[in-house]
């Protein structure tokens, strides 16, 4: 394929997705499914504290109501019943941010409803989707705090909101849903870029005071905490800032959602894993992808059954992680920490044999 005739096609594919998002009733795309995160304790010595454990990940499922999109609904009910019959049960389950699609009240109450049948307890993320209509009050109403920490078998979680954005809306008298309009498109570029912000900043610094610099940390953020490409918005503005207040850690994972893909990425001691979504494949920005990403084999993403399934992750005491990406028609993927360690030197993923997407 021609450079031209990707960037065409790319275009194609963000005009048929925010075309998906206005009609809403258009059943276009076929969600993806959760991601299911093993931690394991097994090279070291471990506490009765810090056994084995397995959590799993739903983000990304957009939802409207379902008399307006019932396949986003469905699919979301999928990843339930998928998690509902893991046996062993998870331990939690975190959801990775944008719920909705609009920040509707009716889109987060129809998501809630369905994510109270899953079994595991749940933890939430907000993304930018949730949050931008009334600027998070509903959500945090349903939900709780948009971003919170607590420890798991010795493991250190932090949950971010990291899709703060600088007010553009209020000297244009932007209206609410104007507002959740512009934040809502991914290449809009009236809207700000993500960021943590100043007070969360500190916030997190006060809660990593505490932890010990040797307890492995797993940071779960909706943008990815690094640069990747401004114009989608895969991006987080003040990211250096985050990851000095991570670096001094021995090691940390940040896995986070809104890229709807398999990206891999490191930086430093920071190993970065993305995530897939249930509603819809996103394709791979047109620059500056990082190098250990090996794309999914995706040939099509109008295919409603590309760059979908299921994954694990393992944890080693040592805090670095191997992840196991089950794509969904498409053969599995293992991004492991020996990879990552190694900057792409040994055990690299299998890569695709076609182009993708």
């Amino acid at each position: 394929m021609q450079a031209g005739q990707t960037m065409m096609g790319r275009r194609r594919f963000l005009e048929m997705t925010a075309w998906a998002g206005a009609a809403a009733a258009v059943k276009s795309f076929t969600p993806q499914s959760f991601q299911l995160v093993e931690v394991v304790q097994a090279a070291e010595p471990i506490r009765a504290d810090e056994r084995p454990f397995t959590f799993a990940y739903i983000s990304d499922s957009h939802l409207y109501e379902k008399t307006l999109n019932e396949r986003f609904v469905r699919q979301l009910e999928r990843a339930v019943a998928d998690i509902n019959a893991l046996d062993p049960q998870p331990d939690f389950v975190l959801y990775g941010g944008d719920l909705a699609q609009l920040g509707q009240p009716a889109e987060l109450k129809i998501g809630a409803q369905i994510l109270k049948d899953v079994k595991a307890p749940i933890k939430m993320m907000v993304g930018e989707h949730d949050w931008f209509l009334d600027m998070g009050d509903l959500w945090k109403d349903m939900f709780g705090p948009a971003y919170y920490s607590f420890d798991h078998k010795g493991i250190h979680f932090v949950t971010l909101m990291s899709v703060n954005e600088k007010d553009f809306w209020t000297a244009k008298g932007l209206t609410p849903m104007q507002r959740m309009q512009i934040v809502s498109g991914l290449d809009d570029g009236r809207q700000s870029a993500f960021e943590v912000g100043e007070e969360e900043r500190e916030w997190l610094k006060r809660d990593l005071e505490k932890v010990p610099k040797d307890t492995p940390l797993v940071v779960f953020s909706h943008s990815p905490l690094y640069k990747l490409y401004r114009n989608w918005n895969f991006w987080t503005d003040d990211a250096e800032e985050v990851q000095a207040l991570l670096r001094p850690f021995k090691t940390v994972t940040v896995i986070h959602g809104h890229t709807h893909q398999v990206l891999t990425n490191r930086i430093d001691n920071i190993h970065f894993h993305g995530m897939l979504s249930t509603a819809w494949p996103w394709p791979y920005a047109p620059q500056g992808l990082p190098k250990l990403t090996v794309q999914m084999n995706r040939v099509d993403p109008f295919n409603q059954t590309e760059g979908m399934g299921d994954g694990t992750i393992q944890v080693k005491p040592n805090g670095r992680v191997d992840k196991d990406y089950n794509l969904w028609n498409r053969n599995p993927m293992k991004v492991s920490a020996r990879y990552l360690n190694s900057n792409g030197a040994e055990d690299s993923p299998a890569k695709t044999t076609i182009p993708s997407y």
